[in-house]
């Protein structure tokens, strides 16, 4: 039986090693930790009740709703902050969460951007440099979607999300799957 390399195991233990909460940066956003100080500017885009119209908590538009959601973000040790990269005004927020090691998966959710900021590139720009960061980690990132969430469902096809069945999200509600494989998401060219 051949043994592994110093250099082998230190690979193994760095993927092993999730960044929940990275800083990146490209050309229309730039993503970094979600801190406290973050509530104002990020409930001034929350608090437009079209964000959420197709979502399964519909009243997050409301403050105290926001609240506690903001909160469970500050405490999950993956919620992120999304600013534009040209004010650095903030304009949204996505997390990573559900680490599962034996499975190399990893979960893209919690996504929203100020309606200012919708129509593809800038979503599309967060979710690449998430899956970049994400696949030198793991092989697999999920995105799991409200079934009448028809806006979140295309936006995740649009970057490459293959349906992959249901299963309950945290609050118990049943959640669409979308998956995208590491051996299947386009690399941009270096």
């Amino acid at each position: 039986m051949r043994q592994s390399t110093a250099g082998e195991l230190s690979a193994l233990y760095d993927r092993a090693m999730f960044d929940f909460q990275p800083t990146l940066a490209g050309e229309l956003v730039q993503v970094r930790p979600l801190q406290a100080a973050d509530f104002d500017g990020l409930y001034s885009v929350a608090a437009d009740p079209l964000l959420w119209e197709q979502h399964p908590q519909p009243d997050r538009h409301q403050r105290d709703v926001f609240g506690r959601f903001f909160l469970d973000a500050l405490s999950s040790g993956g919620a992120l902050a999304v600013a534009d990269a040209v004010d650095g005004r903030l304009i949204g927020s996505s997390r990573f969460h559900g680490y599962d090691e034996a499975r190399s998966e990893i979960e893209i959710g919690w996504s929203f951007l100020a309606r200012s900021h919708w129509g593809g590139a800038y979503n599309r720009e967060l979710k690449h440099l998430m899956l970049r960061h994400a696949f030198a980690y793991v092989d697999t990132v999920v995105f799991l979607v409200g079934p009448s969430n028809l806006r979140s469902q295309r936006a995740v096809q649009k970057i490459g999300g293959v349906p992959a069945g249901t299963r309950l999200d945290g609050s118990g509600s049943l959640s669409l799957v979308y998956r995208i494989e590491s051996r299947d998401w386009p690399q941009p060219a270096a």
